[in-house]
């Protein structure tokens, strides 16, 4: 199985967010531990690299990301995927991406803390909580 997480889980893990932070950092070791389990969206990378510099710095944001390319793919985009994410009804264009990159990677779920803004997705989306709940064992 494999998993596209979204931009604000990877953000939780980065900045070590309190609230979120754990959840987001177990579903980020399965995926250390599981095998080509992680997708990411080739938008993610540069929208990662720009809000860690913001927030941290260049050093930190290339540390953060070369960290995930040892065990995550990223997957392509193309220009039918563009369109297709243009055409369909998601109120958050970039989470339109996101979807159009989880079918590109065959992910199974996206893991996003956000949602209500996938309704629409013909991937189906899960919390980090939820994703744990359903399919890593009890911490």
């Amino acid at each position: 199985m494999k998993v596209l997480l979204d931009t604000d889980v990877l953000m939780d893990v980065a900045l070590g967010r309190v609230n979120f932070g754990p959840d987001s950092r177990a579903v980020l070791e399965w995926c250390q531990h599981e095998p080509q389990a992680m997708v990411l969206a080739w938008h993610t990378v540069s929208n990662l690299f720009y809000l860690l510099s913001a927030a941290r710095s260049s050093a930190f944001a290339r540390d953060f990301l070369s960290g995930l390319l040892k065990f995550a793919a990223v997957a392509s985009g193309s220009t039918e995927s563009v369109r297709h994410a243009l055409s369909v009804r998601m109120r958050d264009f970039e989470d339109a991406l996101q979807v159009e990159a989880a079918i590109s990677g065959d992910a199974s779920f996206i893991v996003t803390r956000n949602v209500a803004d996938y309704r629409g997705s013909s991937i189906p989306t899960l919390t980090p909580a939820a994703f744990l709940k359903r399919f890593v064992s009890p911490r």
